[in-house]
C-alpha cells in the first residue's frame, strides 16, 4: 500500500439564497451557507478555504462571533466562533484556531427551534464572553449566554437566559446592545410579519421584559441593526436602524433620560415633535423618537447595518461609532447613507451594483472589519464584493469574488486535455473553472476561477460532455427537455484560455483563424443562444426594434471580450456565452445521461425512461450530428454510460439494476456496426454509475445497494464478475477509474457516496493473465469529512495525469447536490 496525500485545490459553490446567510467575521474571513454545509471564503485571495460538515438542512443563517461590528474586540483572540442555523432549527456553534487556520465542531445548541432558524444575532460582552439570541419560524426567540473556553479545544459553557413567544408571526430580523449607561441591561430589537419593532430589555443571565414597540413601517421588517452608543452634545443615546419590504429605511433613536433634568424644559427641535414611546430598562429611562426617515431603493430592503466601530482616540471611550450606514435590496443596488456636514440629514453618498443586469436583486451587505470593502449576495448565488481604492476621495471597484452553482450540480467534465473543467447544474447553468497563472505572488501560484459560463439555460442541465479529437472545443449538454444542445467555443473565449493556460501548444492559431465566431447573445426565453460573429460583432445591432415589441425584461447586448484576469460576476453573467451549433431530436423524454468516445467521433445519449422503447441509447455521428444508432437493452432510465479507452465496447448502466455492454465497429466514414455483447443483472438496486479500466476491458458497477463490483469483458460474448469491494456504508452513487502503470495493470479507483464521502481504492493485477484479483483490492485513502461533500456525490472524473519525477500527482474532480464543484490533489509517492 502506497502513501497517498490529498489536498484540497479547489471549492466553487454559490450562496444559499436567503437573508441573513452571509456572515463577515473579525478574522478577516466571510462565512455562508452553500445547501448543507457552512463554506468559508478569504476575500483576499477570492478563494474558498473549506467547507463544513454537520448540518443535515439547508444552512439559513451563520453569524461570526466576533463579526466585523465587534472586531475592535477581537485584537487578542486566538479562537474564533461561528454560529450556523438550519431550515430544520438546529444550531451549531464551531471554533476557528487563527494559529493553524484548523477547525473544530464545538457543540450543537441544546433545545432546537421546532422550525427553521430565520435570524441570529450576537454581541460580545467581553473577549470570553457572548450573548447570542435567535429567531425561527415556529414564533419562538431564545436568548442564550456563551462562555467561551480560555484555551484552545476547551469547553463552551453555554446557558439559555430566556425563550420569547412571539406569537403567530414569527421574528425575522433581530438585533442586540447593550444600553448606555446601564451596562448590565441589554435591549434586544425584534421585527417582522406584523410590521412593528418590538423592544424588549433584560440582564445578561435573567428575563427579558417586553419593553415598547414602534410603528412607522407598513410592510413586513426585514433588518435590524442597533448601533454602538453615540455622544453628542452631552447626549447619550443609542441608534437603531430597520429596514423593511415598504422599500424605507428609518433611523431611530435611543436617548438616555437624565434623571436629575427630567423637568428640566425641552428645547424644541424638529426632533421634540416626532417623539416615541420611552424605554425603561432598571432604573434607566431612554426617550425614543425617530431621527429620521431614508429613502433611495426602488424595492424591498433586505438588509441594513451599520459601518464597524472605529478605534477612539478619545480617552475612557475604546471606539465609536461612525455615521454610515450600509443598505442592500432587491433593486439591486447597495447604498451607503451618511448625515450630511452642514444639515445632518442623511444622504446616499454610494451607489453601487445598479449596472448590473445579472443580480437580480441583493439578499444582503455587509462591510469588512475595516469599512474599506462591502459585500453583497445575490439572487444567483453570486457574491458582489467592491472596495474603496481611492486615496483623497472614495473610489469603490469591483473585486473577484468565488463563485459556483447555486443548487445541485449534476454532471461534470474535463477539457481534452485538461486546461479546465465544465460543470452543469439544476441552477440552468453551464459553468466553465480553469487555473489561472497568479503572476502578482511570488511563487507564480496557481488558483481557480470560474472563467466562462457558456450556457445560461430556461431548463435544469441533467448531463454534459467534452468532445475529445480535433479542432474546436466543443460540449454536448442534455437538460429537462427532449433536445441535446451542441455548442462551440467562440473566439473570446480561446483567446482568453491561451492567457490562462501557460503554454499555448493546445490553441494552435489556425483554429483560431477558422473560427468566425466571437461569442453569443442570450435569447428573451433563454434557450437557445445566437451566435456573434467576428463581422458583425464592429457594427452594433439595436435588437429592441428587430422583435417588434419591447419586453418589460430586455436582454442586454452581450460584448464578448478576451479575459486577462479572472472576471467577475458581471461579465460571466453575459458576455461569456457559447454559441449552440446544432440541436440533436429524438429521445421521447427529458436527457439524462450523455457520453463521447475517445477519438470524437461519436456521442451517446440516453433519457429518462418507464419503458424499453424510450430507454434506447442514441448514437449522434460528430461533425455531422445525423443519428447513427439505437441501441436497446434496458428497460428504465440509463444512468450512465462511458466508452472503453480503444472505443471498442459501450457499457451502459440502469434503473433496471442492469449493465450492457456493447460492441462498436466503425464500417466506412458513416456507418456504425454494434452489437449487445452482454447484458446482466448486477446489482440488488438501481446502478448509479460506471466506470472503465484505462489499461483494459474491466470496468467497475456502483449502486444504490452499497457495492461496487468490478468485472471483465472475457471474450465477445461474456463479462465475468471479478471481485466485490466489501460493502460501504452508503449508497455509492459515482465511480471514476485511474490508470497507474499499464504494464501491471495497476490503478486507482475513486468512490463516491449519497453520504457526501470519497474513498480512493487501489486495483492491483495478479500474475500474467492481465485480469484483477480478489486478495488485490485495497483501501487507499479516505477523504477527510471536511474535505468532502455534504451531499450526494453525482460525478468523479480523474483529470489527465501529468508526471513529476519520483512521485506523480493526479487531480480529481467531483461534483455534489451540496451546490459544490471541488478538485483534490492526490499524490502517491
Amino acid at each position: 500500500m502506497q502513501n497517498m496525500e490529498v489536498e484540497r485545490v479547489f471549492i466553487g459553490a454559490g450562496c444559499n439564497r436567503v437573508v441573513n446567510n452571509v456572515s463577515w467575521g473579525a478574522s478577516g474571513l466571510v462565512s455562508f451557507g452553500a445547501q448543507n454545509a457552512v463554506a468559508i471564503f478569504c476575500p483576499k485571495t477570492a478563494q474558498i478555504l473549506t467547507t463544513l460538515p454537520g448540518h443535515k438542512a439547508s444552512v439559513n443563517c451563520t453569524l461570526w462571533l466576533p463579526n466585523s461590528k465587534f472586531a475592535f474586540k477581537a485584537k487578542q483572540l486566538e479562537q474564533h466562533f461561528l454560529l450556523s442555523g438550519d431550515a430544520e432549527g438546529v444550531i451549531i456553534l464551531w471554533e476557528y484556531s487563527l494559529v493553524d487556520a484548523k477547525w473544530r465542531y464545538v457543540l450543537q445548541v441544546p433545545q432546537a427551534h421546532k422550525k427553521g432558524v430565520t435570524c441570529i444575532t450576537a454581541i460580545m460582552v467581553s473577549q470570553q464572553e457572548a450573548v447570542f439570541a435567535s429567531a425561527s419560524s415556529d414564533g419562538t426567540v431564545n436568548v442564550w449566554e456563551v462562555v467561551f473556553p480560555s484555551t484552545r479545544g476547551g469547553d463552551c459553557k453555554l446557558s439559555c437566559s430566556d425563550s420569547l413567544f412571539v406569537g403567530q408571526k414569527p421574528m425575522v430580523a433581530l438585533s442586540l446592545a447593550e444600553l448606555p449607561g446601564n451596562s448590565k441591561q441589554l435591549v434586544l430589537a425584534m421585527g417582522g410579519l406584523d410590521n412593528k419593532i418590538h423592544l424588549y430589555c433584560g440582564e445578561r443571565n435573567g428575563k427579558f421584559l417586553r419593553a415598547c414597540e414602534l410603528k412607522a413601517h407598513t410592510d413586513w421588517i426585514r433588518s435590524l441593526d442597533l448601533s454602538l452608543p453615540v455622544y453628542v452634545n452631552g447626549e447619550t443615546s443609542l441608534l437603531l436602524v430597520s429596514s423593511s419590504q415598504d422599500k424605507g429605511i428609518r433611523i431611530w433613536k435611543m436617548t438616555l433620560q437624565d434623571s436629575s433634568a427630567s423637568n428640566k424644559k425641552q428645547q424644541t427641535s424638529l426632533a421634540s415633535y416626532i417623539k416615541g414611546p420611552v424605554l425603561v430598562a432598571g432604573s434607566s429611562s431612554y426617550q425614543i423618537s425617530m431621527e429620521s426617515l431614508l429613502i433611495g431603493h426602488e424595492d424591498w430592503v433586505y438588509s441594513v447595518e451599520w459601518q464597524p466601530p472605529s478605534t477612539s482616540s478619545v480617552e475612557g471611550i475604546e471606539c465609536f461609532q461612525p455615521q454610515s450606514i450600509l443598505s442592500a435590496s432587491m433593486d439591486k443596488t447597495m447604498l451607503i447613507w451618511q448625515p450630511e456636514k452642514t444639515t445632518g440629514i442623511w444622504m446616499n453618498v454610494v451607489t453601487v451594483g445598479e449596472l448590473s443586469h445579472c443580480a437580480l436583486g441583493f439578499y444582503g451587505g455587509h462591510w469588512s472589519p475595516n469599512a474599506d470593502s462591502i459585500l453583497a449576495h445575490g439572487y444567483g448565488g453570486s457574491f458582489h464584493l467592491w472596495k474603496n481604492v481611492g486615496i483623497e476621495y472614495d473610489d469603490w471597484k469591483p473585486q473577484k469574488v468565488p463563485s459556483g452553482h447555486f443548487a445541485a450540480v449534476s454532471d461534470i467534465a474535463w477539457a481534452r486535455c485538461g486546461e479546465y473543467m465544465m460543470s452543469v447544474s439544476h441552477d440552468q447553468t453551464t459553468r466553465v473553472f480553469s487555473p489561472w497563472l497568479n503572476n502578482t505572488s511570488v511563487e507564480n501560484e496557481e488558483s481557480w476561477h470560474e472563467i466562462a459560463r457558456p450556457q445560461v439555460h430556461g431548463h435544469d442541465i441533467n448531463c454534459v460532455t467534452v468532445i475529445k479529437g480535433k479542432g474546436n472545443h466543443r460540449f454536448v449538454g442534455g437538460a429537462d427537455e427532449k433536445v441535446a444542445r451542441v455548442f462551440e467555443s467562440p473566439l473570446s473565449f480561446l483567446k482568453t484560455l491561451s492567457h490562462v493556460t501557460s503554454d499555448n501548444s493546445s490553441f494552435s492559431a489556425d483554429i483560431q483563424a477558422d473560427v468566425q465566431i466571437l461569442g453569443a447573445n442570450m435569447s428573451a426565453l433563454g434557450l437557445s443562444q445566437k451566435p456573434i460573429y467576428v463581422q458583425a460583432a464592429s457594427t452594433p445591432t439595436d435588437r429592441s426594434n428587430t422583435e417588434g415589441f419591447d419586453t418589460l425584461e430586455t436582454v442586454p447586448e452581450a460584448v464578448p471580450v478576451v479575459l486577462t484576469e479572472p472576471p467577475i460576476e458581471e461579465q460571466l453573467a453575459w458576455h461569456t456565452l457559447w454559441p449552440e451549433s446544432h440541436k440533436l431530436y429524438g429521445h421521447g423524454n427529458e436527457l439524462f445521461s450523455l457520453c463521447c468516445d475517445h477519438d470524437g467521433k461519436l456521442v451517446a445519449s440516453s433519457c429518462k425512461a418507464q419503458s424499453a422503447p424510450v430507454a434506447e441509447i442514441w448514437l449522434w455521428q460528430v461533425g455531422s450530428w445525423k443519428s447513427v444508432g439505437r441501441l436497446q437493452s434496458h428497460s428504465l432510465t440509463v444512468t450512465q454510460m462511458e466508452f472503453s479507452h480503444d472505443n471498442q465496447y459501450l457499457l451502459a448502466v440502469s434503473r433496471d439494476r442492469h449493465f450492457s455492454v456493447f460492441q462498436i465497429n466503425h464500417k466506412g466514414t458513416d456507418e456504425i456496426n454494434y452489437q449487445l455483447v452482454a447484458k446482466q443483472e448486477a446489482h440488488k438496486r438501481i446502478i448509479w454509475s460506471c466506470s472503465w479500466n484505462p489499461f483494459g476491458h474491466e470496468f467497475a458497477t456502483g449502486s444504490r445497494d452499497k457495492t461496487v463490483k468490478i468485472w471483465a469483458v472475457e471474450t465477445e460474448t461474456s463479462v465475468k464478475l471479478l471481485l466485490t469491494l466489501p460493502p460501504f456504508k452508503s449508497s455509492v452513487t459515482a465511480l471514476s477509474w485511474l490508470g497507474i502503470d499499464s504494464h501491471s495493470n495497476r490503478g486507482l479507483l475513486a468512490v463516491g457516496m449519497e453520504n457526501g464521502l470519497i474513498e480512493l481504492w487501489n486495483l492491483n493485477s495478479r500474475g500474467g493473465d492481465g485480469h484483477l484479483s480478489v486478495q488485490n483490492a485495497s483501501p487507499a485513502v479516505k477523504f477527510d469529512p471536511f474535505l468532502c461533500h455534504v451531499s450526494t456525490v453525482q460525478r468523479l472524473s480523474w483529470r489527465k495525469p501529468q508526471k513529476s519525477e519520483d512521485s506523480e500527482t493526479v487531480q480529481l474532480a467531483s461534483c455534489g447536490a451540496d451546490h459544490c464543484v471541488r478538485i483534490f490533489s492526490v499524490t502517491i509517492t
